[in-house]
């Protein structure tokens, strides 16, 4: 029995942003713990020329969002990119997890040689669906959650392989 495109991504993307969320949590309690303003965390970067932690956020969120909308062939939301508070940030994946799980599994399922073009600076790209799931959209979640993860663990966040595999408490 194959898969499904719906169950190939959708599950896949919720426990991703899920764990992020929880990681938030974390953070939280951790500036509170250290008493200081968790607001430092968001312009936290790995290396000058990474961008910084809100835009991993940020980014993780859109790539779901898009790949379901581009499959779906419906108009993903628009976000504002304008979060400030890990409360916002929050708010985001909680946006982005709602509409993920909006769109029917029938909207996903048969799309995996669908054409999907993709928007870049340089000009368009176009994929089909299963190539795009598994070699763009996959890919890039898990590079800008992992990014998340390796900057509040850098910056002291109690966090652990079991956080980011979602069996963490």
């Amino acid at each position: 029995m194959s898969i499904s495109m719906h169950s190939a991504s959708v599950p896949i993307f919720t426990t991703m942003l899920g764990n992020l969320s929880k990681w938030l949590d974390k953070a939280e309690a951790h500036a509170a713990e250290r008493k200081f303003d968790p607001v430092v965390l968001l312009g936290t970067r790995l290396a000058p020329d990474m961008l910084p932690f809100t835009r991993q956020v940020q980014i993780a969120c859109d790539g779901p969002k898009f790949c379901v909308a581009r499959l779906a062939g419906v108009e993903a939301p628009k976000f504002e990119d304008n979060e400030a508070t890990i409360a916002e940030l929050k708010a985001r994946i909680a946006k982005t997890i709602a509409y993920v799980n909006s769109i029917p599994a029938a909207q996903i399922d048969g799309t995996e040689a669908k054409d999907i073009t993709i928007p870049r600076r340089e000009g368009s790209h176009v994929m089909q669906g299963e190539p795009y799931l598994k070699h763009f959209v996959l890919p890039n979640l898990f590079f800008h959650v992992t990014t998340a993860y390796a900057l509040l663990r850098h910056n002291g966040v109690p966090l652990g392989k079991g956080d980011y595999l979602g069996l963490g408490s």
